[in-house]
């Protein structure tokens, strides 16, 4: 299991140090827009705007209601839902941003977004689908390279080669 996890965090290095950084940039901005923009609106975080009234790891009384209008499973169980996606763009951008477990928080972020393209924005056209069609490939390069060379990933998987 634990071989495992080490292949599971260890990160893809490419040949030359400018590509990780290439590859790292849309990685910790679009990690930073969803921590500090997206997922604090709807989920409590010490940098939660005030007047959403959150406490920390709280969703908004809202968002729940939001999911639950996707239908099926979303109904049945609307509050774990909203955690979740609230959980994976508040606290997984974060993660993202500092390239920690990045393979992990991708998937999650990959499957928040694809749910928000179906089950949210669809209805709305392509220019609504685009911010998370944009997370949504970011998330899906990020989770098959890692973190690359610029991340705690790869400080952490290192040494254990």
């Amino acid at each position: 299991m634990t071989n495992y996890f080490k292949s599971f965090t260890r990160p893809q290095v490419l040949p030359h140090w400018y590509q990780d950084l290439l590859t790292a940039i849309p990685r910790i901005v679009c990690g930073y827009l969803l921590t500090s923009d997206f997922g604090s609106s709807k989920f409590g975080l010490p940098w939660s705007p005030a007047d959403s009234n959150l406490h920390l790891f709280e969703v908004s009384f809202w968002f729940p209601n939001d999911v639950a209008g996707y239908g099926g499973i979303f109904k049945m169980f609307p509050i774990f839902f909203a955690w979740m996606g609230a959980f994976s763009e508040a606290v997984g951008g974060l993660f993202i941003v500092f390239g920690f477990q990045t393979r992990l928080f991708s998937i999650l972020i990959l499957l928040t977004m694809l749910v928000a393209v179906f089950m949210q924005q669809w209805h709305n056209g392509m220019w609504s689908m685009l911010p998370a069609l944009g997370f949504a490939w970011v998330a899906m390069y990020s989770s098959v390279l890692g973190s690359g060379r610029f991340g705690i990933d790869y400080l952490i998987t290192r040494s254990s080669k």
